[in-house]
């Protein structure tokens, strides 16, 4: 009998019709037998990060089970990407879409291509406020804080909150 492990995806968008590319997205993935989704967070629009001359984000986190292994549920992130027109030519640019694994269980994997949970998603508002609708009392691996303790944190450290505001 397969498992089905809990596992929390970021989806961003900042070209285009940026709810449409969320919604697209999101419809690809659950199109998988072996992906169910069980909750969304609300949408908020971000400022960039990085390369700041480009539109806003549109930003949501999904709660999903899956019996994928996480390089397969990886894998089928990127071709989604792919499929809704992803072209990766500048690092943090604009894009149609990007799919993130947050955190897949309570693992901690490192590999070549997948570090979960992700390296960078406790120290960005514009991941953990959306975290937060659908799991603020999440731990995440790795770094004993719940969701909600690291917000606190990150807002303790200087972080700017006006940069992620409810969309819808």
């Amino acid at each position: 009998m397969e498992q089905w492990i809990d596992a929390y995806v970021a989806l961003g968008s900042n070209i285009d019709n940026r709810e449409i590319h969320l919604e697209e997205a999101i419809e690809h993935l659950v199109m998988n037998p072996h992906v169910s989704l069980v909750e969304t967070s609300a949408i908020y629009e971000t400022d960039p990060v990085g390369v700041l001359d480009q539109s806003a984000f549109l930003n949501m986190a999904i709660h999903i089970k899956t019996t994928l292994s996480a390089q397969q549920l990886l894998h089928e992130m990127q071709m989604i990407e792919d499929k809704l027109g992803r072209e990766r030519t500048v690092h943090w640019g604009p894009r149609t879409i990007d799919l993130d694994l947050l955190m897949y269980g309570e693992e901690e994997i490192e590999e070549e291509n997948l570090i979960v949970p992700h390296p960078r998603m406790a120290e960005r508002l514009f991941v953990l406020i959306p975290l937060a609708d659908i799991g603020e009392s999440l731990q995440i691996p790795g770094i004993q804080q719940t969701v909600k303790e690291r917000i606190d944190h990150c807002l303790a450290q200087g972080c700017k909150k006006d940069s992620v505001r409810l969309y819808r």
